[in-house]
């Protein structure tokens, strides 16, 4: 079998992950780095024995499959030009600057017939994978997803940096959308929104709380879910997930049993990557589609208007109040 030429768009963070994840993978050959900044694409691409270009229109001969890892404000231009020269495209999480535009991109993969797969990484962690085996009704989550204050990612609200895998994750359990949206946040160290509260409310009667903070003084990535009979702890980063479960015992006493999920820790980017080269060969559809990706940003839209709704409700009280003290 020929290997999947593949090129890796961006050479930041996310982009250097990239490469060296496919650089490790037997059936993908990494034909080229590119980003408009040469010497950076140069650098990285010499590190993985490839190609460095300063432009998309270079790699169209070079490439089958493309990861686009630039800053979300060009995932739009950048993965519509890609798509449209019949090139296969897994685009970074958010999958555009807008849910619009995201629709616009899923719109675009299907009358091109190309492949179409969006970064949230999430999806392939091990423990949520085995999770998934085991739902059944969910009926209420808590989610907390906190991280140390870093330069990167301060163009976008934390929602968009963090929360929005945690949407995509909870969209997909629930399988619907909220029929209710209450949120806060506030800046602190950054002009855009750096912790978030959200608590959705959807028509089942699910009810999901989440928090997002990229202030805090530990990372943390925890997901707790509550289905009939049964509660579940999962944590994203340690891989793993406990159940317990309300059980019957042969004298038809209720008891508590506690299970430990079997999980096979692996690289959560590797999996993703795997993942995405498998439906490039196999034309399959992938498991982070287009529209699952717009959903999760349209919801992070709505979220981040609330938050704007209650910021503007706290200045008008704090306006009040501060004009009656003495």
């Amino acid at each position: 079998m020929n290997a999947t030429r593949a090129v890796v768009i961006g050479a930041g963070a996310f982009g250097r992950n990239h490469a060296r994840a496919i650089a490790a993978l037997p059936d993908v050959e990494l034909a080229a780095v590119v980003d408009v900044d040469f010497e950076r694409a140069q650098a990285l691409a010499q590190e993985f024995d490839s190609r460095a270009l300063s432009s998309v229109d270079q790699i169209l001969p070079l490439a089958e499959a493309a990861i686009v890892a630039t800053p979300t404000s060009t995932h739009l231009d950048v993965a519509a030009r890609l798509l449209e020269s019949g090139i296969d495209v897994l685009v970074e999480k958010p999958i555009a600057h807008s849910a619009e535009a995201g629709w616009r991109l899923a719109q675009l993969a299907e009358r091109q017939g190309r492949i179409l797969q969006v970064g949230h990484l999430e999806r392939f962690n091990p423990a949520v994978v085995a999770l998934e085996r085991v739902l059944t009704i969910p009926l209420f989550f808590e989610v907390h997803r906190l991280s140390v204050f870093t330069p990167r990612s301060l163009d976008v609200d934390v929602v968009l940096d963090l929360m929005i895998h945690d949407l995509d994750i909870v969209l997909n359990f629930t399988r619907e959308m909220p029929g209710e949206i209450r949120a806060a946040g506030i800046s602190v160290l950054s002009p855009r929104v750096d912790i978030a509260n959200v608590r959705l409310a959807f028509p089942s009667g699910c009810i999901a709380n989440l928090t997002a903070s990229r202030v805090s003084t530990e990372k943390v990535r925890k997901l707790r879910i509550f289905q009939p009979r049964q509660y579940i702890s999962l944590d994203y980063q340690r891989q793993d997930a406990v159940s317990v479960a309300v059980e019957t015992t042969a004298n038809f006493m209720p008891s508590v049993g506690f299970e430990q999920f079997a999980v096979e820790r692996a690289e959560p980017l590797v999996l993703e990557l795997r993942s995405f080269f498998a439906c490039v060969r196999d034309r399959t559809p992938p498991r982070v589609t287009a529209a699952q990706a717009s959903n999760a940003l349209g919801v992070a839209e709505a979220i981040l208007g609330k938050i704007k709704e209650h910021g503007d409700l706290v200045a008008e009280t704090v306006r009040r109040r501060g004009a009656l003290l003495p």
